[in-house]
């Protein structure tokens, strides 16, 4: 029987509940998929938190020696030096081929240890002027929700670990196991890492969820033709008025994100179904094999016919 995937959860100090809880969640062997989960801090012991909390884990960073995928929650104060043995304890996972992911404020641990120089990485974005200033080698995306490097990983504040965790389980397991995750946590099964985070503005009463609805709406007519003026009409907006809002809470153009949705319902078409490319290709409003291929390699540089090799049956 093959061994489950081993996931960390590296607890600092001053951790924050909501990171930890993360990884928790979405790694927990009882969804059903082969991951197992566990905790470990410095030393064994409690670790305090952020907050009024409080941990108790019952392994120290040995535990890393042995782990898959090591994720580093934020804690608080954000940039505050790491402990003596962790930035070791990192590299030494890393060097053997350990993915390590990092969720708010934890990107000051992975790039203390020297792991995200060369590399680009965000974080919350009240932190991201900090974290430039000390790592001149990193290339840091205040804007994004996260960031994959292989196997180093990064994202922004709390709820944006949840999407960079459920990214890993839509690179190890494909899109129908992540959704199927995302469904047991009553989220949105994806948001690119592309899209925008947060960022303190006049407008920022504009921002949030406005559009969900038109966005949801045109999910269900992916196989349509579908424009920005017929969108911007369900949302009862100018096209100009449209286009900037939807920018603005999705962090891409109103076409790109279609496309991306169209090729995201394909992946997990291909991953649940016996459909041929060219079936799929009109279902979800591609018209052709050849365009579904063209987008496929444009995205996720693989063929269709690669990527239901690799995940069907996955789910």
């Amino acid at each position: 029987m093959q061994r489950p995937h081993q996931v960390v959860v590296l607890v600092l100090d001053g951790a924050l509940p909501l990171d930890v809880g993360i990884p928790a969640e979405v790694f927990h062997p009882e969804s059903g998929f082969p991951y197992e989960v566990s905790t470990c801090g410095v030393t064994a012991g409690t670790v305090p938190a952020h907050g009024d909390f409080g941990y108790t884990v019952s392994r120290g960073l040995e535990a890393l020696a042995d782990a898959d995928t090591i994720v580093v929650p934020g804690y608080a104060p954000a940039g505050r030096p790491i402990p003596v043995g962790v930035g070791e304890a990192l590299r030494k996972a890393a060097s053997r081929g350990a993915r390590i992911a990092s969720i708010c404020y934890g990107a000051f641990a992975v790039a203390e240890a020297g792991l995200l120089d060369g590399l680009r990485a965000t974080t919350h974005w009240d932190a991201a002027e900090k974290l430039a200033e000390r790592h001149p080698q990193v290339t840091v995306e205040p804007n994004v929700l996260f960031v994959d490097e292989g196997d180093i990983l990064t994202s922004a504040g709390a709820a944006a670990g949840l999407d960079l965790c459920l990214h890993i389980v839509r690179r190890d397991l494909g899109v129908g196991a992540a959704n199927e995750i995302a469904r047991g946590l009553v989220t949105a099964p994806y948001r690119a890492g592309g899209q925008a985070q947060y960022l303190p503005k006049t407008t920022s009463a504009t921002r949030g969820e406005t559009l969900a609805a038109t966005r949801e709406w045109a999910l269900k007519r992916l196989d349509q033709q579908l424009t920005v003026a017929g969108l911007a009409a369900h949302a009862r907006m100018s096209p100009r008025t449209f286009m900037r809002r939807f920018t603005e809470e999705t962090g891409s153009t109103p076409l790109q994100w279609i496309h991306r949705a169209r090729v995201d319902t394909a992946r997990e078409l291909l991953e649940s179904t016996k459909l041929s490319v060219d079936g799929i290709a009109a279902q979800v409003g591609l018209g052709t094999a050849a365009n579904l291929r063209l987008h496929f390699r444009r995205l996720l540089d693989v063929s269709p016919s690669e990527y239901r090799a690799t995940f069907a049956g996955r789910g």
